[in-house]
């Protein structure tokens, strides 16, 4: 899309990003509701879908990897498995209305993190924009017609790790001077390595209810089609660099 200006390539990532998004909330929510596919296991796939679009894009010139020490990344990695994994669940257990608005703490979360943990203060008009935010959550969590303890549960872990992973991420890219794609090329293969570890401990493998079971053709189709949709919503990671921006503001300033 080199023919179109700056703003236009930004406009169409954010289209991209918000239609990829969309499609595999509802695609996923299909596989683990309706058909019981195994959730770490997609994680999983989704993982190693996204370093597979990532190196194809390296490979095209999209982007120039950066040599980075795997200790510089474990910590990311963590978390990105983290937040991912706690997401999908969340999905999983709760409605789709309920686990998109619980997404929504994530910015007041973030603001409480970088205020707390890196000194960071906020205009008085941000800080008031969280009240209705954090209102709105807890009031739809209350009311819910299909609460869910363990999907709140699950809701609440995945802001958590994902406001913190946001977090690091602003401060590595800063430290390592790399921006997120370079940063989720090695994130990805190191979190798959991870989900490969502990999946046997939480889910079958094979037989009834594994990712290599007998599964029907409309869901492995539906399997295909959510896995299709990565990496879009992967490469175009970086618009989402937008939320944290949104939770600290250019005129954000630290303490002392």
């Amino acid at each position: 899309m080199g023919w179109l200006p700056a703003q236009g390539r930004l406009a169409a990532g954010l289209l991209v990003n918000l239609a990829a998004s969309i499609c595999i909330v509802f695609l996923n929510k299909w596989l683990y509701v309706r058909l019981g596919f195994p959730n770490l296991s997609l994680t999983l796939v989704h993982f190693a879908i996204t370093w597979l679009g990532l190196y194809l894009c390296q490979a095209l010139g999209a982007f120039s990897p950066k040599s980075l020490q795997p200790a510089q990344v474990l910590p990311l990695a963590l978390s990105f498995c983290g937040f991912v994994v706690f997401t999908n669940l969340s999905l999983q257990s709760n409605t789709i209305g309920t686990y998109q608005l619980a997404k929504a703490m994530t910015t007041p979360v973030i603001v409480v993190i970088q205020s707390v943990a890196y000194g960071k203060t906020f205009p008085l008009r941000i800080k008031l924009t969280l009240v209705p935010i954090t209102l709105g959550v807890f009031l739809n969590s209350y009311y819910d017609v299909k609460f869910s303890l363990l999907g709140i549960v699950f809701a609440t872990l995945g802001v958590l790790v994902t406001s913190v992973y946001q977090v690091w991420v602003g401060a590595k890219q800063h430290e390592l001077q790399v921006n997120s794609m370079q940063l989720l090329y090695y994130q990805a293969p190191m979190s798959s390595a991870m989900l490969l570890f502990i999946i046997p401990f939480f889910e079958p493998v094979f037989g009834e209810g594994g990712i290599f079971g007998p599964w029907t053709l409309s869901a492995v189709v539906m399997a295909v089609h959510s896995l299709t949709f990565i990496p879009a919503r992967n490469v175009n990671s970086r618009f989402d660099c937008l939320e944290e921006e949104l939770a600290c503001p250019s005129d954000c300033s630290e303490k002392g």
